[in-house]
């Protein structure tokens, strides 16, 4: 029996030609440079931006908030003077019995007021907060013209719990993925400066969306993938498919929007920044939001592509290039099917309440289609499937190449005679 399995390390790259290894350092150098220099030619300024009507407090500033906890729920008479107003004992009762309400005894926890109370008043009905005793909740502080605080209810206090889970989330991570996964999860933490520090100030600035969107995903994909997948050949030839994928990802994401004459206006939050921030482009913010939402179903893809190429090509040392591709692309295949499902349900999960609307509003099945709140979901769920899928042979055909690198002899034995031979 041939032994030509035995004493091999799955865990790193099978050894390749200098060549190839020069090649693929090369042009990975070459793209890190070029990114590099984009971020430092597209860094934003430091702009002032005015804040938002909606987000400013009485006198123009920030929203301020302070911790606050529900001791004492009611329904009963409204109209006490003491409405959102701070004491230290009990309310005003109300002048008149005119009407009644959902009344909420309020201690303030944080701030100048804190140990104080607020009294909210809350009439029942659609977007109301049904406040129970012990809540724990987020007040906002202003101040009226005369300079007497005000409070009112901003949100429910969510950090605790929200704490928690994301520390379940970082200890079942670790626990099953060890350092790989404490890794990934430093990745993650990169991937969110790289949108807060740099992608959404620039967007901010005026900058252009798409070479701001490609060099923010560069960064964030350098960063990732060798943090989580180790700095060899197998991790670069994934790294070299998904930035060819996310250039064809953004050209996809241009082509659809300017083909289909996709606003954004349809979703809340793009109409508030198009009143409050003009400076914005829309079609901008869409464009960059398709380029990143694409990154974490390509990393995966093409992450799976390049180790099943490199572990075939150890496997079987007999088999070529050809072989090797087309086994990998045989486990490709099946990861498309899955991940197509996968994308375009967690769009069609995230737009299910506006689904829900259209529903029920008696509208033929093709204005709901290409109304744009839903095409912007089927036009992104068409670039993200292309690119995917475009990806899966791309990332293969490099990994076979860096596994089965030109500048040896391709090997020529048969494997059918050759494994009939071991048996």
């Amino acid at each position: 029996m041939s032994d030509h399995h035995h004493h091999h390390d799955h865990s790193e790259p099978i050894a390749i030609g200098a060549t190839a290894a020069r090649v693929v350092i090369g042009l990975l150098t070459t793209i890190g440079i070029l990114v590099v220099l984009g971020a430092v030619l597209l860094w934003p300024s430091k702009q002032h931006v005015d804040i938002p009507l909606p987000m400013q407090n009485a006198g123009g500033g920030a929203v301020q908030t302070e911790a606050g906890t529900v001791i004492m729920q009611d329904v009963g008479p409204c109209g006490s003077t003491s409405l959102g107003k701070v004491f230290a004992d009990k309310p005003e009762p109300p002048r008149s019995n005119a009407y009644t309400c959902q009344r909420s005894l309020i201690t303030i926890d944080s701030g100048p007021h804190k140990g104080n109370h607020t009294l909210f008043e809350i009439a029942p009905g659609p977007g109301q907060p049904d406040l129970r005793a012990g809540d724990r909740i987020r007040l906002v502080r202003q101040a009226d013209p005369t300079g007497t605080p005000l409070y009112s209810f901003e949100d429910y206090a969510r950090g605790l719990p929200l704490t928690l889970i994301v520390v379940a989330f970082v200890v079942v991570i670790i626990v099953v993925a060890r350092w790989r996964g404490l890794r990934a999860l430093l990745g993650l933490v990169f991937a969110f400066a790289v949108l807060v520090l740099f992608m959404l100030p620039a967007l901010l600035d005026s900058k252009p969306a798409i070479p701001v969107a490609l060099v923010a995903g560069a960064l964030i994909l350098y960063a990732v993938l060798y943090l989580a997948h180790g700095v060899n050949l197998r991790t670069s030839s994934a790294l070299l498919g998904t930035l060819t994928s996310m250039v064809l990802a953004a050209g996809l994401s241009w082509l659809a929007i300017e083909l289909t004459h996709l606003t954004g206006l349809s979703e809340e939050q793009n109409t508030n920044v198009a009143t409050y921030i003009q400076h914005v482009s829309i079609t901008g913010l869409l464009l960059a939001g398709f380029i990143i939402g694409s990154l974490g179903v390509l990393n995966d893809v093409t992450i799976t592509q390049a180790s099943a190429a490199f572990e075939l090509a150890a496997l079987d040392k007999a088999a070529s290039r050809r072989e090797v591709f087309a086994a990998a692309m045989r486990v490709g295949r099946d990861h498309i099917a899955s991940t197509v499902y996968t994308l375009v349900l967690a769009y069609a999960g995230g737009a299910l309440p506006l689904l829900l609307l259209f529903s029920v509003a008696g509208r033929s099945i093709r204005d709901v289609l290409t109304g744009d709140a839903v095409a912007i979901e089927i036009a992104r769920s068409a670039v993200g499937g292309i690119a995917l899928a475009l990806s899966v042979p791309l990332t293969t055909g490099i990994a076979v190449l860096l596994a089965r690198p030109f500048g040896g002899t391709e090997p020529t034995p048969p494997r059918r005679q050759a494994r009939h031979a071991r048996v």
